[in-house]
């Protein structure tokens, strides 16, 4: 689905003092896709089709990304997670599964994190992972995130192009299978949209909060407190291998798929893998709902 179609047929809903666009299509059992740092809800657009043939499919962008509200302001996890919860409780879902990317890994964590300590006004069923830092310790994040969290912040702002924009991504994409010239053209306009710009320090709060809420946000990893999977694109300089390697040393009996040929957007790069391995985990897992 192109990007101007996926804005087309989406929704905008306005919860408490923020705007937050939502794709929602599909019938079964609610699923939410949670997208990543620093794209929009379109990256779901490349397996949409197949999930929606199984799924109530919702697919929110986040705050300040996508064509959801650029506040002037730091974002937190927290805020992201209460944006879902509230989506959610708008559309008067009560349980859903998740399947989650990058930045949506974190959201996800809080979320299954406030399920733990039985404050979460949503009954999560499942999550499946894809490349994100879910552990602090194993995540290597880029220098221009770095640079973006230090007062080089407007310098870094300055001189940031769709060319820059562009190179970042090629290099946490697979050589194999690089972004295509549109997804790089879309996601940057969209980026750019509202000085959205502006919210990329914002927004990178969240890698200082792994660090100060790693033990709450890993021990639902750890307790498998719902079926999870975590599918990884190996070839992911930030959340690759070495990530999903740190997976299966703290997560008990741990459920991960290696794609060989795939970075950091295994879902773009390699999308009918991602979605048959998604398929599968839903196939087979105990507990879950899809093919009952």
């Amino acid at each position: 689905m192109s990007c101007e179609e996926w804005y087309r047929t989406g929704r905008q809903c306005e919860l408490s003092k923020y705007s937050v666009f939502y794709q929602r299509d599909g019938a079964g059992p609610v699923l939410v896709c949670l997208h990543g740092f620093p794209t929009s809800s379109w990256d779901f657009s490349f397996i949409w089709s197949g999930l929606t043939k199984k799924f109530n499919c919702i697919a929110p962008d986040l705050i300040g990304l996508g064509r959801s509200s650029k506040p002037p302001q730091t974002m937190t996890v927290a805020l992201q997670a209460d944006m879902v919860e509230n989506l959610l409780h708008e559309l008067n879902i009560g349980e859903a599964h998740l399947f989650v990317h990058d930045l949506g890994d974190t959201v996800a964590q809080e979320l299954l994190a406030r399920q733990t300590e039985g404050e979460s006004k949503i009954s999560w069923l499942s999550c499946v992972f894809l490349n994100g830092g879910l552990f602090p310790e194993s995540h290597r994040p880029r220098l221009i995130q770095v640079l973006l969290l230090t007062r080089l912040a407007p310098l870094v702002l300055k001189f940031s192009t769709k060319r820059t924009f562009s190179r970042n991504m090629k290099n946490i994409f697979s050589p194999l299978h690089p972004p295509t010239d549109e997804f790089i053209d879309r996601s940057w306009q969209l980026l750019c949209e509202e000085e959205g710009l502006k919210m990329m320090p914002r927004l990178l709060n969240y890698l200082r909060e792994r660090e100060s809420n790693r033990s709450r946000w890993v021990s639902p990893l750890e307790k498998s407190v719902v079926p999870m999977r975590l599918i990884n694109g190996v070839l992911d300089p930030v959340s690759g291998y070495h990530a999903a390697k740190r997976f299966t040393e703290l997560v008990e009996n741990p459920d991960v798929i290696f794609l060989e040929e795939a970075g950091h957007y295994p879902h773009v790069e390699v999308p009918k893998e991602v979605l048959g391995h998604f398929l599968q985990f839903h196939a087979r897992s105990p507990g879950n709902r899809v093919y009952n």
